[in-house]
């Protein structure tokens, strides 16, 4: 393992700040390591680390070179990107959580707890979409029509545009009344 520069990021003794209040913390700061590191030891390739933070969801730093250190609490961070997209969060979404993360020290287990309270409940909707698009199939692409808009069947006469535009119902939009009693009377809803 190369070893990284010294860095006012590594210095013993130094504490770090927390930047939602810019108050010093106990903790003590994060050593660094070089990317080609991080790139290994996270399973990520340096140009998606590289682009992660240009979108500053990881911060690096150069000392004296073109080379770049990430803290080595860079590789949790990482780890929460891959896992927050897997499960349906925009590389936005996932800049707006990690912004409540300090970026100079290790995390606590306390700020992670407090960073994925809502993913529980983002887990339920999108397991609720899922089950939703799973139950449309039949209707949308069963009889082989593949059209919604004139589907005699799912949605005759676009009842379902009528309450706005794009996938109204994958969107959780109910049924119309009108066509729910129709489905109802057909024995599809």
């Amino acid at each position: 393992m190369m070893t990284a520069p010294a860095s006012t990021n590594s210095r013993p003794g130094k504490t770090a700040r927390n930047p939602a209040d810019g108050r010093a913390s106990a903790r003590p700061a994060d050593p660094l390591l070089p990317i080609s590191e991080v790139a290994r030891r996270s399973g990520v390739a340096a140009s998606a680390l590289r682009y992660y933070e240009s979108m500053g969801l990881i911060a690096s730093s150069r000392q004296g070179s073109s080379r770049r250190y990430y803290p080595r609490s860079t590789l949790r961070r990482v780890a929460f990107i891959i896992f927050a997209q897997k499960i349906g969060y925009s590389l936005e979404d996932i800049g707006r959580q990690l912004a409540r993360l300090p970026t100079d020290t290790l995390p606590t287990n306390q700020d992670w707890r407090r960073l994925s309270r809502d993913w529980k409940q983002h887990v339920t909707q999108r397991i609720e979409e899922l089950q939703r698009l799973n139950m449309d199939l039949d209707h949308c692409i069963g009889c082989g029509c593949l059209s919604l808009k004139h589907c005699k069947l799912a949605n005759p006469d676009d009842l379902v545009g009528r309450g706005g535009p794009g996938a109204r119902r994958w969107l959780g939009a109910p049924y119309p009344k009108e066509l729910k009693e129709k489905l109802e009377k057909a024995g599809c809803a």
